[in-house]
């Protein structure tokens, strides 16, 4: 199989026309007119959408993994409705949904500016996966915590967020972290609400330098750009699987 593989790839490229891809891919003066705009708008921009959609995504998810382990019928409800809806739902759905279809519904209303909207859109959509990750964390942590913190007076509620949500949280660091990848990743969809020249996110800042220099290059340098960010992410999570997997 080695040697299959290796003669695919030595097929592959003596068959490419490299001085056609190197044109059209690799343009050195197009990838210099990306400077510094790429870093300075684009880049930011992608980083700030991404945290404010995973901050209020968790926030929205703590409540709902709460709500979803609730002894209330109608909490459980909701949160199982919600959950499973916007599980369902593609995120390119929901984010026209909030950009289009809230004004049209309420006569106009709008959440804002497309930062605003966009990260809700994806806050929603993270919301109800995190939640889920969250109410694994929280049932993996061994019962006889709760029953030691109950036994010592504490209330329900002190147990919860004292005793079993830190320890949860040391669990779903990894799933969370996987979580926070999407969401950069995510934020390509923001161009379906309309941007402005300085609210623009790495994919749609590529797309548009694509059309005006009619070369795919910048397709390119923002691939390279999100594998940046990326990487060095997912190599994290796999350290924390690793060290909590040698903690247990």
């Amino acid at each position: 199989m080695y040697v299959i593989a290796a003669l695919a790839v030595v097929g592959i490229a003596l068959a490419a026309d490299w001085p056609t891809i190197q044109r059209n891919f690799f343009q050195v003066d197009v990838i210099r007119e990306m400077f510094p705009e790429l870093v300075t708008i684009a880049a930011k921009n992608t980083a700030i959408y991404t945290t404010l959609s995973f901050a209020l995504g968790f926030v929205l998810a703590l409540a709902l993994a709460l709500m979803r382990m609730s002894t209330v019928a109608p909490f459980r409800a909701f949160a199982m409705i919600y959950i499973e809806l916007f599980r369902g739902l593609p995120a390119l759905v929901t984010l026209i949904l909030i950009g289009f279809g809230l004004p049209i519904a309420f006569d106009g209303f709008r959440l804002g500016s497309t930062m605003v909207r966009g990260s809700v859109g994806l806050a929603i959509v993270a919301g109800a996966y995190m939640a889920e990750t969250i109410r694994a964390g929280v049932e993996a942590v061994p019962r006889g915590q709760s029953e030691a913190a109950r036994s010592l007076g504490m209330s329900k509620n002190r147990t919860m967020f004292t005793i079993i949500l830190p320890q949860a949280f040391r669990i779903i660091i990894p799933p969370l972290t996987n979580e926070l990848v999407l969401l950069i990743k995510d934020t390509s969809l923001f161009f379906v609400l309309g941007t402005t020249p300085a609210s623009k996110e790495l994919t749609k800042f590529a797309r548009d330098f694509m059309v005006s220099s009619r070369n795919a290059t910048p397709l390119t340098v923002v691939a390279i750009a999100y594998l940046a960010i990326t990487l060095p992410l997912t190599y994290v999570v796999r350290r924390m699987e690793r060290n909590a997997g040698k903690s247990r």
